[in-house]
């Protein structure tokens, strides 16, 4: 049984005070719109073809069994950089292995609900996260909020970023993937395939992860860095320890040129030293059964940025009860972690 501390993101602090009003989201799938940025152009070659599919209310996982089918390759040869939400308007890249098999008319495919955007040779397999970003573009509808508020908070953001929280999708329906992570590493009885795996693995990481941003942003350094941080180049996956933060460090995070990181857990030694390690381990102290389980499935530590920017923030309010927000955000960030820093969102897409 998972240690009964958890705390869910809804009752987690917010950055800049809480929210500033409500409103609805997805009133309508075309409220909610995402696209893909893979961050680079297939070959033109290879055993794979890449396809860019803009959908409709489709679930991705549905998608791609409609294209192992298609294709009559199995599910396992066809795969995507993630899931996208069923109740909105997304383009999404699935590759398709296929091996010495011919190419089907991929225009069968096309639907009221799917269009077909690009088709294209590629070597390689399309793998989880294998993506640049995510490009956003929601509307919020019966705003309830102060204008001015708002537009504070929203140029607060565009200026010094915003927590880097793993949304509560992460975690399942009542959070229940932390119990069934509880009952993987206490090697309770019972089967559990493959990719079910990972998502309790993943969930129970960003659920450390998040308990440390929450003492970072309760302490006030979640966008500062602290002596013995380990520090993150924008835009990478490279880093870098500090012993102490001196001015040229300060500079550089106030450039968001770097970025203060937590834990993602796995064996080895955390890189952080001083406060920072100080910081860590009385946050994650109550955890020890799930950091163990982590360290015995095979991770290995890794950080995490624990702020986002978001330069390209853009808005603009419409008929006097509606908000519309512009944005992207890098993979593995979630965009309604930006929602709850604005507004209580009433998710009417969901209901």
């Amino acid at each position: 049984m998972p240690d009964p501390v958890w705390q869910t993101l809804a009752k987690m602090p917010y950055a800049f005070g809480g929210p500033a009003g409500s409103g609805v989201i997805r009133s309508t799938p075309d409220d909610f719109q995402v696209d893909e940025d893979l961050g680079f152009e297939p070959d033109g070659e290879g055993e794979h073809v890449l396809l860019h599919l803009r959908k409709r209310q489709t679930n991705t996982i549905w998608l791609a069994a409609q294209i192992a089918r298609l294709a009559a390759v199995p599910k396992r040869d066809v795969s995507y950089a993630g899931l996208k939400d069923r109740h909105a308007v997304t383009s999404q890249w699935f590759s398709v292995r296929l091996a010495g098999q011919p190419e089907p008319d991929w225009r069968e495919l096309v639907s009221a609900q799917i269009e077909l955007l690009r088709a294209e040779r590629h070597r390689r397999k399309l793998r989880p996260g294998a993506l640049r970003g995510n490009r956003f573009r929601l509307l919020i509808r019966e705003l309830n909020a102060d204008s001015g508020v708002l537009e504070q908070r929203l140029q607060q953001i565009r200026q010094t970023g915003m927590p880097n929280y793993f949304g509560e999708q992460r975690f399942g329906h009542g959070y229940g993937n932390l119990e069934q992570a509880g009952a993987l590493f206490e090697r309770r009885p019972g089967r559990i395939d493959r990719k079910l795996r990972g998502l309790l693995i993943s969930a129970a990481r960003s659920q450390l992860f998040n308990t440390v941003l929450v003492a970072r942003i309760s302490q006030g350094s979640w966008g500062e860095p602290i002596s013995g941080d380990y520090m993150n180049l924008a835009g990478t996956r490279s880093g870098f320890a500090i012993e102490q933060v001196d001015g040229e460090i300060q500079r550089r995070c106030l450039e968001m040129d770097i970025h203060p990181t937590g834990p993602l857990w796995g064996r080895g030694r955390p890189p952080v030293t001083g406060a920072a390690l100080a910081l860590e381990q009385v946050a994650l102290e109550p955890y020890d059964s799930f950091r163990n389980g982590l360290e015995h499935v095979g991770l290995e530590q890794e950080r995490r940025p624990l702020r986002i920017v978001i330069s390209d923030l853009c808005w603009s309010f419409t008929d006097g009860q509606n908000l519309l927000l512009e944005f992207s955000l890098p993979a593995g960030s979630y965009a309604t972690v930006l929602l709850r820093e604005l507004i209580t969102v009433d998710d009417t897409g969901l209901k």
